[in-house]
């Protein structure tokens, strides 16, 4: 899929593209593919001499080269975005940006709602974009946006994992939920961190490269400020996740102590009546059963006493709370 947006008194206008022809016809400032055709990707290499990236070269790529320029002179970066699905946990979503002929081109796999929002914002608000450059600065503007977001939600899920795990009867099923909940959240709030670290790499490298004019200079160092207002939050974030952690795991223990209590409790209590069994089950000479007509309901009381006993006393000294 190919959406080609121009610019038009500082707001970006998507132009439908169903033809080569009618990608020749336009002079875009931003061109953006998603999952891009074998079609869409020789259009794109004829019409701009773009050389897009495949799938896996956009995956494979090492660390060290996300940034870089190529020998004619098109700028490459690779940087990801977070992306959250409701029947599924959150990924993370490797885009290729390449700068070339005063155009942004992005290829990515999946449709984004970073991507989503720079283009709803831009028709809404004119005047916000000037060049190709300025859609990409707003693009990581609105990832860290994004990224905030998603805290508020992390934190809005671990309130209520925190009502649950401090109420006053919590079962081990309430701990089994609660246990998923909390790994989900921590595996989000990982990957919003990665994120955030991501975007914070490229916006320093168009910096260092100086790529960027004043205005979007100081824009830049304004998404850094934020992104460094993020890092506090998950900081935070993965404290709070351990602390409920820690106590879902104690309350699951204390749960298990109270089986493995009253294990104890019965194995004492019992104790007694098994020693008058074993005696009155031993090979006597003269049996008590035959010379005492009593022998045998003296026996019966006499173990039930026993086992009354220790309950009674384990009860007086609060043990059985």
């Amino acid at each position: 899929m190919i959406n080609v947006f121009v610019l038009q008194n500082g707001r970006l206008n998507q132009v439908p593209i169903d033809s080569r022809e009618d990608l020749e016809k336009v002079e875009p400032v931003w061109v953006d593919l998603t999952d891009p055709t074998d079609d869409e990707r020789a259009w794109v290499k004829a019409i701009y001499g773009v050389t897009l990236p495949g799938e896996d070269e956009v995956k494979d790529i090492e660390a060290s080269a996300r940034y870089y320029e190529a020998e004619n002179g098109d700028l490459h970066l690779r940087t990801d975005f977070l992306l959250e699905e409701e029947d599924g946990p959150s990924r993370i979503v490797t885009v290729a940006f390449i700068l070339a002929r005063k155009m942004l081109f992005s290829v990515h796999t999946d449709d984004l709602p970073v991507f989503r929002l720079v283009r709803m914002r831009a028709r809404s608000r004119p005047g916000s974009i000037a060049d190709y450059m300025d859609v990409l600065l707003d693009l990581y503007a609105t990832d860290a946006e994004y990224s905030a977001d998603a805290l508020e939600g992390i934190y809005q899920n671990l309130e209520e994992v925190s009502g649950r795990v401090l109420q006053e009867e919590f079962t081990d099923q309430d701990a089994a939920a609660a246990l998923n909940a909390i790994a989900h959240e921590e595996d989000l709030n990982g990957r919003i961190r990665r994120n955030m670290m991501d975007t914070r790499r490229a916006v320093s490298f168009l910096m260092r490269g100086r790529l960027l004019n004043s205005e979007q200079f100081e824009e830049a160092r304004q998404i850094l400020r934020d992104i460094e207002s993020l890092d506090g939050h998950t900081s935070f974030l993965f404290d709070k996740i351990n602390f409920l952690m820690d106590a879902t795991v104690g309350f699951i223990n204390i749960n298990q102590n109270k089986i493995i209590k009253i294990f104890s409790v019965a194995s004492v209590a019992f104790l007694p009546p098994t020693l008058i069994a074993s005696i009155y089950g031993m090979n006597f000479k003269w049996l008590p059963e035959l010379e005492w007509q009593l022998g045998y309901p003296f026996a019966i009381v006499l173990m039930i006493t026993s086992a009354i006993a220790p309950f009674w006393y384990f009860r007086r000294r609060g043990w059985l709370k």
